[in-house]
C-alpha cells in the first residue's frame, strides 16, 4: 500500500470517528485501524500488555472486591503541538451521583510507573485520541486522566469491570482500549441512550480495540466476567482514558 493510500484511509478512519462522535455519541475504533493510526505491530502490544503486570490493588472498592487493579496518572495535552505534560500526582475524585459504589471520596491510587510512561505506545494512543476529539470539539488543549485496569476473575469472584452497573463518568470523553483478555467470558461493553435505549454493543476482543464514547451523550456498561477455563489465571486487561477540554481554549473558541 502506497503512502498516499494509506494517508487517505487513515483520514477516512479519523473521519469516520468524529462524525460518530459529533452524531451519535460513539464509535469503534478496530485493533487493525488502531495500529494502522499508532504505526505498530503485535510485538508493540505484547511489549505494552507487561505494564498491566505491574499494577496494584484497588483497595476503594466499597462492594468489598478484590478483582480490581489499577494505577493513576492526569496529564495537560496540546493536542496542536502534542506536548504532552504530566501534572501533580493527586487523589481521583467521582461525584456519588456519579458513581453511587464508589464515588464521594478522595481515591488514592499509586501513580503510573516510569516503564509506562516511557512506552511510545502510551504517547501515540493519547496522541490518537488527542487528534479525533480536537477535530470533534474543534478546541485543541486537552484534561487527559490515564486508567490501566485489570479485572481478574475466579471461580470464587465474578470481576466486574462496571460494578457501578450503567453509568457515566463525568467528563467530555470516555475510552475503552482493550490491551489483553486472558482466559475470560463476558466483558460485552453496550452504550445507552438517556431513556434506556441500547444504542451499541460489542465485546472487544482484540488488542487495540477502542471504544469512543461522547460521555454527555450516552451512558456506558461492560458485562461481568468469568473464567472459562476454571482452574487457569483470568483477566481483562483495559485503559481507560478521560479527555475534557480545558476551560481556557473553551473560553477562547467563542
Amino acid at each position: 500500500m502506497s503512502e498516499t493510500t494509506t494517508a487517505a484511509a487513515q483520514t477516512r478512519t479519523v473521519t469516520a470517528a468524529v462524525t460518530g462522535l459529533s452524531g451519535w455519541g460513539g464509535h469503534l475504533l478496530t485493533a487493525s485501524e488502531v495500529r494502522r493510526l499508532t504505526g505498530t505491530g503485535p510485538q508493540d502490544w505484547a511489549r505494552f500488555a507487561r505494564h498491566w503486570d505491574d499494577l496494584t490493588l484497588d483497595t476503594f472498592m466499597k462492594d468489598g472486591g478484590t478483582y480490581r487493579y489499577r494505577r493513576y496518572g492526569h496529564f495537560r495535552l496540546d493536542a496542536r503541538t502534542g506536548e504532552l505534560t504530566a501534572q501533580p500526582h493527586a487523589p481521583y475524585f467521582q461525584d456519588s451521583a456519579l458513581n453511587p459504589l464508589n464515588g464521594g471520596m478522595q481515591r488514592s491510587f499509586d501513580p503510573l510507573t516510569e516503564a509506562f510512561l516511557a512506552d511510545p505506545l502510551t504517547a501515540a494512543v493519547v496522541h490518537l485520541l488527542g487528534d479525533v476529539f480536537s477535530r470533534a470539539e474543534g478546541v485543541r488543549l486537552w484534561d487527559v486522566k490515564l486508567h490501566p485496569f485489570r479485572i481478574v476473575t475466579s471461580p470464587d469472584q465474578t470481576g466486574r469491570p462496571a460494578p457501578q452497573g450503567r453509568h457515566r463518568d463525568g467528563g467530555a470523553y470516555v475510552t475503552s482500549l482493550l490491551v489483553n483478555r486472558t482466559n475470560v467470558s463476558g466483558g460485552e461493553s453496550s452504550l445507552y441512550d438517556d431513556d434506556g435505549n441500547q444504542l451499541f454493543a460489542v465485546t472487544l476482543g482484540e488488542p487495540g480495540d477502542q471504544l469512543l464514547v461522547d460521555d454527555r451523550k450516552v451512558l456506558h456498561d461492560v458485562t461481568p466476567l468469568a473464567p472459562v477455563d476454571p482452574a487457569r489465571p483470568s483477566h481483562r486487561d483495559v485503559l481507560i482514558v478521560d479527555f475534557d477540554p480545558v476551560a481556557a481554549d473553551v473560553e477562547g473558541q467563542r
